[in-house]
């Protein structure tokens, strides 16, 4: 016997990667990572099977997320890096990097900065 679990649609041979649970009291259909033990009333089913699920009309379908599984980034997550990367392209003050005005830079043999890139000055100078 294989110790992988299988896909319980018919003809489907791929490796179960969640398993499908009816709960008729409440005309719910479960959704959730794979059980540890094959159970009888419950269907193991594999990733194409489980994206695909749908329930019969009045039903709901509850998708229990997989803790171990890798996150997604969401659409908030990808605008505050995009927000970050235009943050630092951003052109610094140009009072503030020279030395004239603004704050001091914390290293005396900086002589210029352009986002995280620095210019020093020689140490033989």
């Amino acid at each position: 016997m294989s110790p992988v679990r299988r896909c319980s649609r018919t003809a489907c041979g791929r490796p179960a990667v969640a398993t499908l649970t009816y709960v008729y009291a409440d005309s719910t259909a479960v959704l959730g990572p794979l059980a540890t033990y094959a159970e009888p009333h419950c269907y193991d089913l594999c990733a194409e099977h489980s994206e695909r699920l749908t329930a019969p009309r009045g039903w709901e379908v509850v998708r229990l997320a997989d803790p171990s599984a890798p996150s997604r980034p969401s659409g908030d997550d990808l605008e505050a890096l995009a927000n970050a990367v235009r943050e630092a392209a951003r052109p610094q003050d140009r009072g503030a990097g020279d030395g004239r005005g603004g704050s001091q830079t914390a290293d005396p043999m900086e002589v210029a900065r352009r986002g995280h890139l620095r210019v020093l000055r020689s140490p033989d100078s």
